[in-house]
């Protein structure tokens, strides 16, 4: 394990709790789950590129390589670019002595002089540490709009994955592990019904259940249809 110089994480910028290995789905992303746990633990390939549809669980991913790395001990930071584009790209100063450093929403800087120029020096920085860089962003690399040539050719050196979203079966099942995992349970009827009435996208779908899971809570109410409409006011 490295011994890193002191890092000032940018404000804001915090893993989600349940945003693990151990909540997300696999199903039909076996593959990219078993690259990322082994990143995690600090073998296999240095760069990954993971790409999909929004919801298609990306950014759980990349916070669950970085939650799984904590109890291997070793260092990791996710860094929603969207979120930092503003800051300016000296939010990766240093960061390329942790051992594993995870980029979401690359699709934010695409085009991007300054942004572009330092992602390209950040590569090469961490490459000659050899420490780990994933990356994931909404469309493969060569749909990504990148003008700076040698840093579009980087996102081609290592491994690329789809990550495939779920279809409604699939949803039914994560959204049973999420409830599950928070303590109640969520009948297959009251799943099929947020799935058919709300956002397709996972993400949102586990927001609507953690605000069912409190007002649950709140009022001492089985999560039933009934209490979705007058939660949600459907």
């Amino acid at each position: 394990m490295n011994n890193p110089v002191p890092i000032q994480l940018p404000l804001g910028i915090a893993l989600r709790d349940d945003a693990k290995f151990e909540t997300y789905l696999s199903r039909g992303n076996e593959l990219v789950c078993n690259y990322l746990a082994q990143v995690a633990n600090g073998e296999g390939d240095l760069f990954l590129y993971l790409w999909g549809t929004p919801g298609a669980g990306c950014s759980h991913l990349l916070q669950g390589a970085c939650h799984a790395s904590d109890p291997a001990g070793r260092t990791a930071v996710y860094l929603p670019l969207d979120e930092l584009i503003d800051l300016g790209p000296g939010v990766l100063d240093g960061m390329e002595h942790l051992d594993l450093v995870c980029l979401d929403n690359l699709q934010a800087i695409a085009g991007n002089r300054e942004w572009e120029e330092a992602l390209f020096h950040f590569f090469n920085r961490i490459r000659s540490e050899n420490n780990f860089l994933v990356v994931a962003a909404d469309r493969a690399p060569r749909q990504l709009g990148i003008k700076l040539p040698d840093l579009a050719s980087r996102f081609t050196w290592g491994m690329v994955f789809q990550v495939q979203g779920l279809d409604d079966d699939g949803k039914v099942i994560a959204l049973q592990v999420r409830a599950q995992s928070r303590g109640f349970e969520l009948s297959e009827e009251v799943a099929r019904f947020l799935i058919h009435r709300a956002s397709r996208s996972m993400q949102d779908l586990f927001d609507l259940l953690d605000q069912l899971d409190n007002a649950s809570l709140s009022a001492q109410r089985k999560v039933t249809i009934p209490f979705v409409k007058q939660v949600l006011g459907w």
